[in-house]
């Protein structure tokens, strides 16, 4: 228990400094040649960009990494206003640091607000789970504006927002062909795509590539990492592990994550286990009820992540669908729940995959923890 307080107490600390924090004086670092320098950035967890160092630059590869047979995206990154280098093949030149970028989802602005780099962030999309008090005030004076949504971006506002690079999802359907044609690069962002929570979190080290900012990146990632490892390690020897359910019915369709996404080993490592135990994909799936059903027999807890207007409860959920109450997890209260109304889920939660670890493991396995723990983003629906 003590080892769990000391841990529950960086935690603490790092959510009131929002996990993100380094206490440096902010600079604008620029690119190294050699990775044994201070501020070079390599990964270690994430599997869809890749950094090399060369003489001419710095390299970043980008790949899907879900299909390995996907379009690539390779990019040279190259001191702003050093003299031209020679550019490999296949290569495209990006001056850094970049001073203008609109960002497409929450997942990228999470990185700009964990770096402090809001400055930079000229665009965005949709600001319906907003909380950031600094990006609202932005868009209050106009320094940062909203361009439209997927699908019906505003061509005009981004030209006029003259921004350096469009951080984009390439693979989604979002209608990012119309924007190829405001001849404006366009690079992707691929973090939604990894398979574990450290993945995506580490794609901070891209953004800090993009800024100047790498070994700001590289210190805020070497704390996330060590607290999720810490707290990892303290259910990796536990016996009774849950079975966990995720999603709701949409449209008819279960959609839920494959037995080798984020969700499922997030749950893993929080000392549960996924109701898809067998399943090898590591991407979305669509279920009927009838087969969620037939697969979540014992499962005792069932996440849910959604925007209601009012008090969610068991009757609010059964009122979407009276199936709901057959579910073994509602009828024994284990529904884990978390309102994107009320918390800042998806616009915090890619970098601070160590605080969703420890709510998780309050709720699965409280006697791991401190018994006045906290949670931030996920309890129990009374």
């Amino acid at each position: 228990m003590k080892r769990a307080a000391s841990i529950l107490l960086v935690l603490a600390v790092s959510v009131l400094a929002f996990s993100c924090r380094s206490g440096n004086p902010k600079g604008r670092g620029s690119i190294v040649v050699s990775d044994t320098k201070a501020g070079a950035v390599t990964t270690q967890y994430a599997a869809g960009f890749s950094v090399r160092y060369t003489d001419a630059g710095c390299l970043v590869d980008i790949q899907d990494p879900l299909r390995e047979e996907s379009q690539s995206f390779h990019y040279l990154l190259v001191p702003r206003g050093s003299k031209p280098a020679q550019v490999p093949d296949g290569y495209t030149k990006l001056e850094v640091p970049v001073a203008r970028i609109v960002c497409m989802t929450s997942l990228q602005l999470s990185n700009f607000i964990c770096l402090e780099e809001l400055d930079r962030v000229v665009g965005i999309t949709s600001t319906r789970h907003l909380f950031n008090p600094t990006m609202k005030q932005r868009l209050a004076d106009g320094r940062t504006q909203k361009i439209g949504i997927e699908g019906n971006f505003d061509n005009e506002v981004i030209i006029g927002l003259n921004p350096d690079l469009i951080l984009i999802s390439p693979f989604k359907r979002g209608g990012y062909e119309a924007l190829k044609g405001v001849d404006i690069p366009l690079i992707p962002h691929l973090g939604y795509k990894e398979m574990t929570p450290l993945g995506q979190a580490e794609w901070i080290k891209f953004i800090g590539l993009l800024t100047g900012q790498e070994t700001k990146a590289n210190e805020i990632f070497a704390g996330i990492e060590k607290r999720y490892n810490d707290l990892k390690a303290l259910a990796a020897d536990v016996t009774a592990r849950p079975v966990v359910l995720s999603g709701e019915l949409h449209g008819g369709n279960w959609y839920v994550g494959g037995g080798r996404s984020f969700l499922a080993q997030i749950f893993r490592d929080a000392g549960g286990e996924y109701f898809l135990p067998g399943d090898e994909n590591s991407g979305g799936l669509n279920l009927d009820f009838e087969t969620v059903y037939s697969q979540t027999a014992h499962a005792r807890y069932w996440r849910i992540v959604n925007s209601y207007a009012g008090q969610f409860s068991y009757d609010a959920l059964k009122a979407e669908d009276a199936r709901y109450a057959d579910l073994y997890a509602f009828q024994n209260k284990g529904v884990i729940y978390c309102n994107m109304r009320e918390k800042p889920f998806y616009e915090n939660m890619p970098v601070q995959p160590d605080v969703v670890l420890a709510d998780l493991i309050h709720i699965f396995h409280p006697e791991l923890l401190p018994a006045d723990y906290k949670p931030v983003f996920y309890e129990l629906l009374p």
